[in-house]
This record gives structure tokens, sequence and C-alpha cells, in this order.
């Protein structure tokens, strides 16, 4: 199974200084590179994102998917369902989201 970390934010929130958890948050839920390009796509829907930030094994954000990077994937000849995300995101060097 693979954990997806989410955490919520008060909607009165104002335009402060963010710190790197709520940098992250705000572009997109996070989950790991293994999981399957079809969970990745049903966790964006469930979370009614367009987007995920994707970690590695040590727990780095090493990249971020959109869903139209993962539909055009899962709409691909060579798709099966054992394409997982690291597989169609290539080799990454950790990132600093927005």
């Amino acid at each position: 199974m693979t954990l997806v970390q989410t955490q919520t934010r008060p909607a009165d929130a104002g335009p402060t200084h963010r710190t790197a958890v709520e940098a992250m948050d705000a572009a997109g839920p996070q989950v790991w590179d293994d999981m399957s390009v079809e969970v990745a796509l049903s966790v964006m829907a469930a979370a009614r994102t367009g987007r995920l930030v994707v970690c590695d094994q040590d727990s780095q954000c090493t990249a971020q998917v959109t869903q139209r990077e993962l539909t055009a994937v899962r709409n691909s000849s060579a798709y099966t369902d054992r394409v997982r995300l690291r597989d169609v995101l290539g080799v990454h060097a950790p990132f600093a989201a927005p």
C-alpha cells in the first residue's frame, strides 16, 4: 500500500510567509514514486487536484506530475497496469516547490 500525505489548512489563512511544508502542500498531495499511474490518477481525482508531488524512497521530493501527463501515459499503447510513476518520470534531482 502506498501512503499519501495530505494536510488541510483553514480557509481564512491569509497570504503570509509559508513554511516548506505549506509550499509543498500548495504544489499538490505527496505520493511515492512506486505508486502506479492508475492509482496516482485516482489520488488526483479524490484530492481534486491536477498535480502530485512525487517523493522517492528517501522521502526526497523529486518531481511533480500533472494529470495531463499521466493521462497521456495511460492512453499510450505501451501502458500496462504495472507502470509506476518512477518509470514515467525518469531520474530527477530533488526540487523545491513554488
